[in-house]
């Protein structure tokens, strides 16, 4: 088994590397500096203002930026010479590959590898939006987004996987067809109008939960009404999902044994049907696992909770790469990781699974 954990680790880097390259061309290439500067400074910085902050933060800079660049560390009074050694001293480095380099820093004097270097030691840096420490950001809001979502999570689970067995063993009645019918509604609803229409109703019209907001002190007075909206908004599509894992196993071979030598519907359910079937079970929860971390966008958003969620809605209101990179960077490695776990817990359910 460690072999494989080995082996699976080293595969997941060129999954991790494509991540980086694709987040370089996208937020480092694509994207404009000037506007994420005049973001970070307001519209009245000046053109010098922005260059400097081009530069501290790696962004690329034009040649014609660059002599003012120069002009303003040297001196009007500086001559071409200086001018030029000054800029390939200070200049912005190219993306890939550097020809004014020899050998390996060719490679090394790059914007790119340097992007991956912070990202692999983990150095993401400041904030491009706030100047704070990303991975203070980072450590404020996990905790809020583990409040907000491991109860959805773990209450979702729970009901998804017990109704999912009811309507297996009632497949064809009454109870199977309104738990399938209240399912399809569930899924065709939209996840914000969950939460406009209950924190209109709950909150606003019968004012049994705050509308938003968030305190230490008091944080499950707030967190009552994202609990319930979460619960409600994603419970449908695992029921669905887990009914047709149920009915698949109820109709195999072992369970009309079960029946046969005259075990009760309990024993039959949970000796034997739900144990058969936790290997699409244990990967839908396993591979959910990462979301529990990196928090909920919507409901952060709406109910002001200070969790990872909202903090990537704000990066991406305020072009704050930085931030973005960073969460999606953890992002990547977490579900490899997840990826991996689900592997291993195989072994534990299903004794015939063998990791080679």
């Amino acid at each position: 088994m460690i072999a494989y954990i080995l082996r699976r680790l080293v595969l997941g880097i060129p999954t991790i590397i494509g991540t980086l390259l694709l987040l370089f061309v996208i937020f480092y290439q694509i994207s404009d500096p000037d506007q994420m500067a005049r973001s970070a400074q307001g519209e009245k910085a000046t053109p010098e203002s922005i260059l400097n902050w081009k530069q501290k933060r790696g962004y690329s800079i034009e040649e014609s930026e660059l002599k003012i660049l120069a002009e303003e560390a040297l001196g009007k009074e500086a001559n071409e010479k200086e001018l030029l050694a000054w800029k390939l001293k200070n200049g912005d480095m190219p993306s890939y590959y550097n020809t004014r380099k020899e050998g390996l820093q060719k490679l090394t004097e790059t914007t790119f590898y340097t992007f991956t270097r912070k990202m692999v030691t983990f150095d993401f840096g400041l904030s491009d939006y706030d100047s704070e420490a990303i991975w203070v950001k980072l450590r404020n809001g996990v905790i809020p987004s583990l409040f907000i979502t491991a109860p959805i999570f773990f209450c979702g689970l729970f009901l998804s996987v017990f109704l999912s067995m009811l309507v297996a063993m009632f497949r064809g009645t009454y109870i199977d067809k309104i738990v399938v019918f209240g399912c399809i509604t569930g899924m065709s609803i939209v996840y914000f109008l969950y939460i406009i229409g209950l924190q209109f109703v709950m909150a606003k019209t019968l004012k049994w939960f705050p509308i938003s907001g968030w305190s230490d002190n008091h944080m499950v007075y707030f967190l009552i009404l994202p609990w319930i909206i979460g619960t409600l908004a994603t419970v449908w599509e695992s029921i669905r999902f887990y009914r047709t894992i149920m009915i698949q196993e109820i109709n195999s071979d072992y369970i009309r044994t079960a029946r046969a030598k005259g075990l009760g519907d309990l024993p039959i359910l949970y000796k034997h049907l739900l144990r058969n079937a936790m290997i699409p079970i244990l990967t839908r929860v396993i591979m959910a696992l990462p979301y529990l971390v990196t928090g909920s966008l919507l409901l952060e958003s709406f109910f002001g909770i200070p969790g990872l969620g909202r903090m990537t809605v704000e990066a991406i209101n305020f072009n704050d790469l930085p931030t973005l990179s960073a969460v999606a960077y953890l992002s990547s490695i977490i579900f490899i990781l997840a990826n991996i776990v689900s592997d291993i817990s195989y072994t534990f359910v299903d004794p015939r699974v063998r990791l080679k």
